[in-house]
């Protein structure tokens, strides 16, 4: 980490001439992408870090095609030579999710989605003129492949953990017909393929888009319906309707020919389907599978909102056992599986994890009771037995990613999340005070601590709960508030 964070600062001063005073690491999003804001002399900038380099050319690729056509991105300040950091125009910290969440449903929300769809048709339409498909990280279109990919996401990581039986050939069939279907639309132009209230950034009132290099050649409807469906924004439904009126009268200004409105919205509807579940299957790979709490907390909410849907909206073509595993799936007692209890400020629960070497002994638990858990990790591959390890935490990203991609560290995460989970509900109930959580290795530098970090993390984000994390060889006491 010491070395990337110098190699930050040398493009930053390559950049502006000047020195980066310091360099904050940005939390983790759902990619392997490492953010940082750098503060210097010019003032600051964001920083990112990422070794797939096609994906790196492809944004790069993208910002500067799009940005011709004043589309409201960030400027890419300076790349390094070896492709894997460069340096962004520094849009702030705000999202439009962060100010629905704020102020609710408000005119000015309102009107922010309305500036981000009409850039939107732009981006989408006019960003099409002299657009490079081959520069796309996969597939140069979101055709029928890429849609029954986004339906089998959702079979396999979603609808098949819930156990609920169903003909498996049947629904395959209904599977091919829905992506057929959407891939008769006369209007394909770019898809950003991502666009939610979380990708869109606000600064001086204005939005701006952010991780759109997955973006390829699609239908119009699919970006619209992520932005105006997306479970954690809870649009009213007049809202959704209105945007959508909006939108189509920017595109039709944009198209040689007008729009057929009743086709397109019977398309979109389909894309809405076809994006709820993209997500469900999301939400499950990343909630039920890694073990991250804050995707599984959305469930509820996206299943919800399908449950609105398949009420209220008609996607136009009759799949029998599909629509029926739709109807079993947002059953209240199927809602009520991903539903969790929820820490106050006056629970008084406080879990203590923490991690430590077997060389010095099992810490001693101050809780009165005896109660908790003792986890060994020495069973996992040790990075420390690898030299370029050996000087470094469970909190570099170099043994990160050894822990991740080369040992059976995810694996055993989740089972112990499953068994601690159980006890952080019980006690949430029954008004407990303390629980502690200690993982152990060899030296207490590696395995144990980036288990420790992982499974606090995890208790915060999914139960809101008090998090005393202490890392005993470390010394670094730390709070998680």
């Amino acid at each position: 980490m010491e070395q990337l964070i110098t190699e930050i600062r040398t493009l930053y001063k390559q950049w502006c001439g000047g020195d980066a005073s310091h360099v904050d690491m940005l939390p983790r999003s759902g990619s392997d992408r490492r953010y940082f804001r750098v503060h210097g002399t010019a003032g600051s900038c964001i920083a990112c870090f990422n070794q797939h380099i096609r994906e790196n050319e492809t944004f790069l690729y993208f910002t500067a095609h799009f940005g011709e056509m004043d589309v409201p991105l960030p400027t890419i300040l300076k790349v390094s030579e070896s492709r894997e950091i460069y340096l962004l125009e520094d849009l702030g910290s705000e999202c439009l999710l962060d100010i629905i969440v704020r102020e609710g449903h408000t005119p000015r929300v309102y009107d922010l989605f309305r500036k981000s769809l009409k850039e939107l048709a732009r981006m989408q339409i006019i960003g099409e003129q002299g657009f490079d498909y081959s520069r796309c990280i996969t597939s140069q279109e979101f055709g029928k492949q890429a849609i029954l990919a986004d339906l089998l996401y959702f079979k396999y990581y979603f609808l098949d953990t819930l156990k609920i039986p169903y003909d498996k050939e049947k629904l395959i069939e209904d599977f091919e017909a829905l992506a057929i279907y959407l891939t008769h639309t006369g209007q394909k132009f770019f898809m950003f393929r991502d666009f939610q209230s979380r990708n869109i950034m606000v600064r001086d009132g204005q939005p701006y888009f952010i991780d759109y290099q997955g973006g390829m050649k699609g239908a119009l409807q699919y970006d619209v319906a992520s932005l105006l469906w997306q479970a954690k924004a809870e649009l009213p439904d007049e809202w959704k309707t209105n945007l959508l009126e909006d939108y189509m009268s920017d595109v039709d200004e944009l198209l040689a020919t007008p729009l057929d409105r009743n086709a397109f919205v019977g398309q979109y509807n389909g894309y809405v389907l076809l994006r709820l579940l993209q997500v469900l299957g999301a939400y499950g790979f990343r909630g039920l599978f890694e073990r991250k709490a804050h995707f599984l907390t959305s469930i509820p909410l996206a299943l919800v909102n399908l449950r609105w849907f398949l009420q209220h909206k008609s996607i136009g073509i009759i799949l029998p056992v599909f629509d029926q595993i739709l109807k079993d799936i947002v059953t209240d007692e199927v809602v009520a599986r991903f539903e969790t209890i929820r820490a106050t400020e006056e629970t008084p629960l406080v879990v203590h994890v923490a991690s430590f070497s077997y060389r010095n002994g099992i810490p001693a638990s101050d809780d009165e009771n005896g109660g908790g858990f003792v986890f060994d990790c020495r069973g996992i591959l040790n990075p420390g037995r690898f030299e370029p390890y050996k000087k470094l935490t469970g909190r570099d990203k170099e043994v990160i990613d050894f822990l991740e991609q080369k040992t059976r560290m995810s694996e055993f995460l989740s089972m112990v999340c499953s068994v601690v989970d159980i006890s952080v509900e019980n006690y949430i109930e029954r008004g407990f005070e303390k629980l502690t959580v200690f993982f152990g290795c060899t030296g207490g530098q590696h395995r144990s601590v980036y288990a420790a970090d992982s499974v606090a993390r995890h208790l915060k984000n999914k139960y809101g709960v008090k998090v005393q994390l202490n890392h005993f060889v470390q010394d670094a006491k730390n709070w998680i508030n």
